[in-house]
């Protein structure tokens, strides 16, 4: 059971590091386009189609990613100062009751949305390069996988906290600056009241 949560966790992590690379691609894009409409007078009729389906790949498989680095975007005002069993049950009643359901759709809806396009091999209509769309609607269905694989290794961890009183720890991965200078600032905050303690217990 443990081998296959930590297959989930390295899969949406692999996933999204892979899929990070559309943000050069779209910067390349819309920077390649800025200089030939503004600067050549010449635009381009693919930079649109690139742009508009870096971005959507990127946003639709960036997400179990973000799920499992806990970076999902959290009214935490009051969830943190509850203990991690109360943290734990919210968690898990949300993750039941609004998450599973919700990401079921969106595979369904997704796939059937993905086949169609593919069956018709739709393609762009917004330039008369008329690129292949289909392959990014299969992102669709791909990223509801994913996102129900996730949605289960968050529940597992749930359950655990539940039981063992203490959220089990995340795989290490690379933290925003922001995030690593609250968190070194809260080791030393802790080290610095320990010391403290131990301070006051010699005396």
């Amino acid at each position: 059971m443990a081998r296959i949560l930590d297959f989930i966790n390295t899969l949406s992590t692999w996933t999204g590091k892979a899929f990070a690379w559309c943000i050069l691609i779209l910067t390349f894009g819309v920077s390649y386009e800025v200089l030939m409409r503004y600067v050549f007078n010449a635009p381009t009729v693919w930079s649109y189609d690139i742009m508009y389906m870096t971005y959507g790949a990127l946003f639709l498989m960036a997400g179990p990613y973000t799920l499992s680095r806990d970076s999902m975007v959290r009214g935490d005002f009051v969830y943190r100062f509850f203990p991690a069993r109360v943290q734990a049950a919210i968690d898990l009643l949300l993750f039941l009751i609004f998450y599973m359901p919700g990401v079921a759709a969106l595979l369904y809806a997704g796939f059937r949305f993905a086949s169609q396009s593919y069956r018709f091999g739709e393609t762009s209509m917004f330039s008369p390069a008329r690129i292949p769309v289909y392959p990014m609607k299969m992102l669709i269905p791909l990223a509801g996988v994913l996102l129900i694989l996730q949605g289960i290794f968050e529940i597992v961890r749930c359950v655990r906290c539940l039981k063992e009183g203490a959220w089990p720890p995340r795989p290490h991965d690379v933290e925003e600056l922001e995030t690593a200078i609250l968190h070194d600032r809260e080791a030393q905050e802790r080290l610095a009241a320990e010391g403290f303690r131990v301070g006051e217990i010699g005396r």
